[in-house]
């Protein structure tokens, strides 16, 4: 599967309909995101299975706000609906490699409990 762009119109749903997706906030200008493209394109043919999606942060504004990008590449990830991972940077193949490797093992029914107690202790501290 190759990566699909990905807009504000596009992006809840698209979080939202997969188990797993990647997101590669991105801009042409940018030099190490140019050096981390073919790495995230590489991989998103060999997981055919997980979305592999961009967002041009200058086509995209709104979204790379909306999501806190303050420094691109930034690469987060998805799992469930939920957000799992997010960091700036471009990722060597073999580290993407290992994030895409922890992502698929984590443990969801636990990560969603821990989220609902963290919850939970935030409202009644307010």
């Amino acid at each position: 599967m190759t990566t699909q762009t990905l807009t504000a119109a596009a992006f809840e749903q698209t979080v939202l309909d997969n188990d797993i997706v990647l997101v590669d906030f991105w801009a042409s200008w940018c030099g190490p995101c140019r050096t981390f493209g073919p790495i995230f394109e590489k991989a998103s043919a060999t997981h055919p299975d997980i979305v592999f999606g961009k967002v041009d942060t200058e086509a995209e504004q709104s979204l790379a706000a909306a999501a806190d990008i303050t420094s691109i590449p930034t690469l987060m990830a998805f799992r469930e609906g939920m957000l799992v991972f997010s960091q700036p940077g471009a990722l060597p193949a073999a580290s993407l490699e290992e994030v895409i490797a922890a992502i698929r093992e984590l443990d969801m029914d636990d990560l969603r409990a821990q989220t609902a107690q963290a919850r939970a202790g935030d409202s009644e501290a307010s």
